[in-house]
């Protein structure tokens, strides 16, 4: 026998282990949309009401708790779902834990040590890394948060960045109860954003900010009089 078959032998075995485990779940009532397109690579465990689509991967230990949905091309890897949560498509969830009733993505990815609390809304192209996140915060688009807690109900706009390392060292940002941020932010770690602060689009901050308050970090917008367009050289 050459390498060639070995390795499909090899492949064939672990088609095998795979569906037996997809029909295990459904047998124990999980919805699996394609049994041949779920690889569990190590230990999936599931609650009533779950859910899966197709070309899903399961790495390590994975908890998957009542009528939580898995979309497509998702990969998960030691983590924990809970109650009503959905993962949308393209997601990638390693070593963290989701609450009750959240989502994430689609294209969502939750990298080590996050933990989400419940009704979490986390959307499309956000990234979240070693933050904690409470009830009902909101961050819907295009994000990066890093090395953070973040209060109950506190909204971060699209294209807010957590500017979490300075070239030496990883900085840490905390952001209080109701604050909102807004779009195409910069929070420039080490910071702490106070409760019910508003934070103005476009603003790069630095500095602590008040209690309930607005705060911009802008330059401010000109015009210039007279200016001119380059003309081409051709």
């Amino acid at each position: 026998m050459n390498i060639i078959q070995k390795l499909q032998e090899k492949t064939q075995i672990e088609r095998e282990n795979f569906l037996k485990k997809a029909y295990q779940l459904m047998a124990d009532g999980v919805i699996i949309e394609d049994p041949s397109r779920l690889d569990i690579r190590g230990v999936l465990k599931c609650g009533s009401g779950v859910r899966i689509d197709i070309n899903v991967i399961i790495e390590g230990e994975v908890i998957l708790d009542d009528n939580v949905f898995i979309g497509a091309n998702c990969i998960l890897k030691d983590c924990s779902i809970g109650n009503g949560t959905q993962i949308n498509p393209f997601s990638f969830i390693e070593e963290s834990v989701v609450g009750k009733n959240s989502f994430v993505g689609p294209y969502g990815r939750l990298r080590p040590n996050t933990q989400l609390g419940d009704n979490v809304q986390i959307g499309n192209f956000v990234e979240i890394k070693n933050s904690k996140i409470e009830a009902d915060a909101r961050i819907n688009h295009l994000a990066f948060v890093g090395d953070a807690e973040l209060a109950e109900n506190v909204t971060i706009g699209a294209g807010t960045i957590f500017c979490n390392h300075n070239g030496l060292r990883i900085n840490h940002i905390k952001i209080d109860k109701g604050a909102y941020i807004g779009s195409g932010c910069n929070l420039v770690a080490p910071l702490k954003i106070n409760a019910n602060s508003t934070i103005a689009s476009g603003s790069t901050i630095t500095e602590d900010t008040p209690k309930g308050k607005l705060t911009l970090a802008r330059a401010r917008q000109i015009s210039i009089e007279n200016w001119k367009r380059p003309k081409s050289q051709k």
